[in-house]
């Protein structure tokens, strides 16, 4: 059975684990975002305003989408109560103010997209990290397996004595590789592959996922959120294959390849 921790009481204060793993995602990122700005010799401080605009805009996609998704049972408390964030809303608001934003600072880029890749697994893998501690629902189907889990104290309670399958570590895991295998390719990959493999990577996860979770089919046997990560999924692989066709792969000759200058972490092109 799994141990879940909705809340934890920090000098009799009482802290949402979730929302613990939420800001924490985003400070992540965050730190990951500003090193990446100081190697492309961009200011890092705008690391921290994407963060803000990212936050802002996430807390607004995302609810607004629950509400979208719920507007037929919902009541005016349901409205502006703090329950109820989906991911695809958050990820959709968050791209719409961080666009805001580039435009403003003029950095509306290849550059732009593919600091999001790796910044957008890493803090969904945190998140899922928040959904397995505070057991919010994201669990998968009754399992009896090796590793199956419990959640009878989560703040969306399994069944006395059933164990499901424990989604969210799944997700962690598999979204946490993909952050890695991005950060790794940051340097060798053409400009907007790294955006385009984190699309494929996050759609194809997601879609396997969902087989294992409880969210109800609403189109051909698929859940929504199936739909909107095969969605992401054909538009990244459509920009991969755009991208081997016009340049004969996804890899960067040697010789184009920037190298981080120790000194002040400023990327520099060989001279080819």
């Amino acid at each position: 059975m799994g141990s879940v921790k909705p809340e934890i009481h920090v000098l009799g204060l009482s802290i949402k684990t979730f929302g613990l793993f939420f800001a924490l995602n985003f400070a992540c990122w965050g730190l990951l975002a500003a090193r990446r700005l100081r190697e492309l010799g961009k200011p890092t401080d705008w690391a921290y305003e994407m963060v803000t605009v990212a936050l802002i805009g996430g807390l607004v996609g995302a609810r607004g989408y629950y509400l979208l998704q719920n507007h037929d049972s919902l009541s005016l408390g349901d409205i502006f109560g703090g329950s109820g964030l989906i991911w695809y809303g958050g990820l959709l608001g968050g791209v719409v103010a961080v666009l805001i934003w580039a435009r403003r600072r003029d950095f509306v880029s290849l550059d732009l997209l593919d600091i999001a890749g790796p910044c957008l697994a890493l803090g969904y893998a945190i998140g899922r990290i928040g959904c397995q501690v505070s057991g919010d629902g994201d669990y998968g189907k009754a399992w009896n397996g090796p590793w199956a889990m419990g959640y009878p104290h989560g703040t969306v309670p399994t069944a006395p004595g059933e164990t499901v399958h424990p989604t969210p570590i799944y997700e962690t895991l598999t979204m946490g590789l993909l952050a890695f295998v991005l950060w790794q390719l940051r340097d060798r990959v053409r400009p907007g592959a790294l955006f385009a493999l984190y699309l494929v990577g996050s759609g194809l996860e997601r879609f396997l996922v969902e087989f294992l979770r409880r969210n109800e089919a609403v189109l051909l046997g698929l859940t929504a959120a199936q739909l909107e990560a095969l969605s992401l999924l054909v538009i990244g692989t459509v920009w991969v294959t755009v991208l081997v066709r016009r340049h004969g792969g996804l890899m960067l000759p040697p010789g184009e390849r920037p190298v981080r200058a120790a000194a002040d972490g400023r990327a520099q092109l060989h001279a080819a």
